[in-house]
């Protein structure tokens, strides 16, 4: 089964790597950086779900290395939870020039890559990290929910009917708005505990 899961998603790298009618393909090429698709456990319980990579991740071709990377590194710690047990990734595939935020010809363009990451691995809890991924999971699973504001959500666990079954969902803020935003660090660790149920 996992040999199955890592063809398809190597069918997804693949086809990711050659997507020339994306708007991010040249910024990647002339910056000789990578698309980011995703890291961790083909088996993960939990896939947490970012909004698109920064500098230092499409430099590397990895989800969350930079200091958002090791806050969220400190989260999983902080549970007990390794960061190869989870499976991490991001909506929009390559940076967006200056991390500026994706936009929605962007989501609707890379999107489909995620949902086929989803129905791949069939996490049993989806962790979206900021309000884009939250939105985007919320209304793609049509919850009641999905009118709401991260603000009124985050750290809840919400239920998402999928293809595969019931799946929890859990909304945190970004890591890298309790960068910039001390009081919300205090805030994603107390949320943070919320995924200590599924372990």
């Amino acid at each position: 089964m996992t040999a199955d899961k890592t063809e398809a998603l190597r069918q997804i790298r693949d086809e990711i790597l050659n997507l020339t009618q994306s708007p991010l393909y040249a910024f990647r090429v002339q910056n000789d950086y990578f698309p980011v698709i995703g890291q961790g456990s083909h088996e993960a319980r939990i896939m947490f779900i970012g909004e698109a990579p920064g500098e230092n991740e499409a430099k590397s071709g990895r989800p969350f290395v930079g200091a958002s990377g090791k806050l969220l590194d400190k989260l999983l710690e902080s549970i007990q939870l390794a960061r190869e047990d989870v499976y991490i990734t991001n909506i929009v595939k390559d940076r967006p020039p200056d991390n500026r935020d994706p936009t929605r010809e962007e989501i609707a363009l890379y999107a489909p890559f995620l949902v086929r990451q989803v129905d791949i691995l069939r996490p049993q809890v989806i962790a979206t990290l900021g309000r884009f991924s939250m939105e985007f999971i919320l209304t793609l699973y049509d919850a009641p929910e999905k009118k709401q504001k991260i603000s009124a959500l985050h750290g809840k666990v919400l239920h998402l009917n999928t293809a595969y079954g019931t799946v929890a969902l859990t909304p945190l803020f970004h890591p890298a708005t309790a960068l910039y935003k001390g009081d919300l660090k205090d805030t994603l660790f107390e949320d943070f505990k919320v995924l200590k149920q599924f372990l």
